[in-house]
Parts: structure tokens; sequence; C-alpha cells
């Protein structure tokens, strides 16, 4: 008992010293540790270019992504950090498909074709155009689109609200395609086109209906003086980040996430009659996992998912919850082998430094594609060209 006694006064009185000399210690350590990395980044920088700061690339390429300009030292310095990302492996993602040397077009697969089990066409069954049941039921559609007041009543002083739903490859492209289009004869003076397509904000993004794409595409149409009764038309380009697995999995996923923005946009929209849907252009150039080949063209199949299952009457896909489903310009040719439709091809020189967002040279060949088919599709052009 007087030993025990005697062991816990000797450890009462040794607890205090103790804890000062491993505390005083400690303080050392770190003190050493603490000059040694200073010294340590003096010496690097004075060798090496600064260390790259990844928040401030992240938001250089956000205002990329939005068609901000950027400086000679801001694009100097988001290519260092898009090369370091790159050298990393930083952005990649796991099971992610290797791409097949050559992919043919899905306006070229044909019927008998095949890719990943699936027929070519953009409407199935190798065929290009709307089946005639859907082709009948788009033009009821398009006969209901008018100049609408911001009530939504038809008005002849109104105007008829054309909006993109995607992300930012669509943004860029899509803000290029209206500065074309306002200023060229053919467009009708009744229709107004707002940029709702937002930087970072794929098809998932999109989903929450109380989300913040949501509330921006609602600002930016109030900055233009549209309400959300008078959007009658929107062209929405599927994507997601980072796709991987097989074509079951992305894809449905995408037709899934798709699926919702549809809905919710018939809900914000309520005189919305048509969307038309596009996919990705060529992700064989992609440097990273953001959108690689096969995932960017198989996006498409998302969209013809939908379409199909609309023409089947599918409940979840009635006029009273989506607009009706066409496709817009199909935007994707096998990179500079391009393909049999029509001579698009994609060349390394159509993408920025990342080999996914479009270059300048990019934007301009989308926003021709779609000012093409805007006035001269027959499922277009009645709504779209002045009168």
């Amino acid at each position: 008992m007087a030993l025990a006694v005697a062991r816990r006064v000797a450890i009462t009185s040794i607890a205090p010293v103790a804890s000062w000399w491993l505390g005083s210690r400690m303080k050392t350590f770190l003190r050493y540790a603490l000059l040694t990395m200073v010294a340590l980044r003096l010496l690097s920088g004075q060798t090496n270019e600064a260390p790259i700061d990844f928040d401030r690339a992240r938001q250089l390429m956000e205002r990329q992504r939005g068609g901000a300009t950027l400086s000679s030292d801001e694009r100097a310095y988001l290519a260092r950090a898009v090369a370091a990302r790159n050298a990393t492996g930083e952005g990649r993602v796991g099971n992610q498909r290797t791409a097949p040397e050559r992919i043919t077009p899905l306006t070229d697969l044909g019927a008998d074709g095949r890719h990943e089990g699936e027929e070519g066409g953009l409407y199935g069954g190798g065929k290009n155009v709307p089946p005639e049941t859907h082709r009948r039921a788009a033009l009821e559609q398009l006969a209901e689109i008018r100049p609408l007041n911001a009530a939504g009543n038809a008005a002849d002083d109104g105007l008829i609200g054309f909006v993109a739903i995607s992300m930012s490859n669509a943004t860029q492209e899509f803000s290029r395609f209206k500065q074309m289009a306002d200023g060229s004869p053919l467009k009708s003076p009744r229709v107004t086109i707002v940029d709702c397509a937002q930087g970072g904000q794929a098809m998932a993004q999109w989903v929450p209906v109380d989300g913040r794409p949501w509330a921006e595409a609602k600002r930016r149409l109030a900055v233009a003086n549209v309400s959300p009764q008078q959007v009658q038309v929107a062209w929405i380009k599927l994507a997601n980040m980072g796709p991987s697995g097989s074509l079951q999995a992305h894809g449905r996923q995408l037709e899934r996430d798709t699926l919702a923005v549809l809905q919710h946009a018939r809900a914000l929209f309520p005189n919305l009659r048509i969307a038309y849907l596009g996919s990705r252009t060529y992700g064989g150039y992609a440097k990273g996992g953001l959108n690689p080949e096969p995932y960017a063209f198989e996006g498409a199949f998302a969209a013809r998912w939908l379409i199909e299952r609309q023409v089947k009457g599918d409940a979840e896909l009635v006029l009273a919850k989506v607009p009706l489903l066409l496709w817009g310009p199909y935007l994707w040719a096998d990179g500079s082998h391009g393909r049999k439709t029509d001579s698009l091809v994609w060349e390394r020189g159509d993408f920025g430094d990342d080999g996914v967002h479009p270059s300048n040279a990019g934007r301009q060949k989308v926003a021709e594609m779609l000012l093409s088919f805007c006035t001269t599709d027959p499922l277009a052009k009645s709504w779209f060209v002045g009168k």
C-alpha cells in the first residue's frame, strides 16, 4: 500500500516536468520545421515557377467556359495548370473505356450497323428523320408557337422565347449563335434568344428543381425581359461530367437526368412546345476524363432513347409533362475522318487546350450549324424565320 502511494506521488510530481519538457521539445521541432519549409519554398522560388494555385485555375477555367476572354498571362497560367493536372492524372476517371480506333457517326450507322448493341439512326431503325406520327405531332406543336405577352397570351407585339439549357460547351456555342442570329435578316424580330446554359452545369446539375442553374436561368430571362410564360422553344445539349462504365451505365444515367430536366423545364415554362436535343461534338482530343471518347459519341443514345420513348407513348414523356422532342443539329463527327452526311470534320484546332471545350473556330462551327438548322429545317424554320 505504501509503495503504491509512493508511486502515485512520484508520477504526480514528475508529470508537470515531463509535460513541460515535451512541450518545449515539440515547440522547438515545429519552429525548425516551419523554418525549413520557408527556406525550401524560397529556394524553389529561385529555381522554378511558383506553385500552381488550382483554385485560381478553376476560376479562370469557369470564366473561359462562360465566354470571357482571358489575358495572355491568364491563358498561360491556365495552360500550366491543365498540363500539371494531366501530368499527375488529376481529373481522370476510373472505369472509363478506351475508344475504338474508329467510330461510325450515328447518322451513318444505319439499321444494320451496331454500336454496343445499339442500331444507328437519330430516330432509330437507321432513320435520321422522325416517324410520320411524330412528325405530325411536331407540326401540331409548331403551329401553336406564336408571339406571346408576359402573361402567356397571344399578342402581335409579343415574343417567342428561345433558350439553351446545358453546360459550358453549350453556353460558348449558343452565345456565338445568338450573336450571329440577332444580326441575321432571316431571324424573326419576334424571336428573343436567351442563353441559359452555364459553365460547369451539366444535366446532373440541373436535376434539382431548386438548384443554382434554374435560379440563374430565371435571372437571365428577367434581364432579357422574357417571362417564363414566353419561353416556347429550347435547345438542350445532353452531357454529364466524367462519364464512365458501359453505354448502358452512363447512357441510362444521362437519360434519367435529362428526363428530370425536361420535366422541370415544362413546369417552369408552361408554354414550352418543342425541345431540340443535341449531343456533344467529337471528344477524341480530350485530355483527362471530363468527356473523352467513346462517351462524347455515346451521349447521343440518351437523346434517341428519350425520343423513342415519347414516340411510343411513355407516360413520363407525354406532352402534359414535357415538350415534344426532336433532334436539333447532330454535332458529332469522327474527328478529321468526318461523316458521310456532310463535310463536317473536327480538327484539333477546333478545341481549346483541354481538347474538350471549343476554340473560337469550334464555337463558330456549332453556331453556324445551329443557325442553318433554325433557318432551313422544316421542323424549325416556321417559328424562327421572319415573315
